[in-house]
């Protein structure tokens, strides 16, 4: 895969204001993906929407904090878990889609999966 300098630069901004997202909690669908924002030197609290047993269990245990960070995967998949999850959270707590949004327009669409940002990694150290 081609990486562009712009692209680094960019996602190493991407990972600083992640981290510096205090009190944010940030939601990925699986293990690889919060292993993938982890390499790339994300510190904060990284919850994996798997781990629960469904879309209510999810709901309930996320609802106390107070800006989730959704970095759902683009794939038909990721958008059904998105759209439900803004619909049973939306009045509860603050959804923040702004994050996977500037991930998108870094890698020009390259990035579908959460996980294939690891590929950046030896470009981030």
């Amino acid at each position: 895969m081609l990486v562009t300098e712009q692209e680094i630069i960019e996602l190493k901004n991407f990972i600083f204001q992640l981290n510096s997202m205090k009190g944010s909690l940030v939601v990925v669908e699986g293990k690889k993906d919060s292993i993938a924002l982890k390499k790339l030197g994300y510190i904060g609290k990284v919850l994996e929407f798997y781990r629960f047993g469904g879309m209510i269990d999810f709901t309930d245990s996320v609802a106390k904090y107070k800006n989730i960070i959704i970095l759902f995967d683009r794939d038909k998949k990721g958008r059904t878990l998105t759209r439900k999850t803004i619909q049973l959270l939306q009045r509860r707590t603050k959804i923040d889609l702004s994050f996977k949004r500037k991930l998108r327009g870094i890698t020009k669409g390259k990035i579908i999966f959460i996980e294939q940002i690891v590929c950046y990694e030896s470009y981030l150290a």
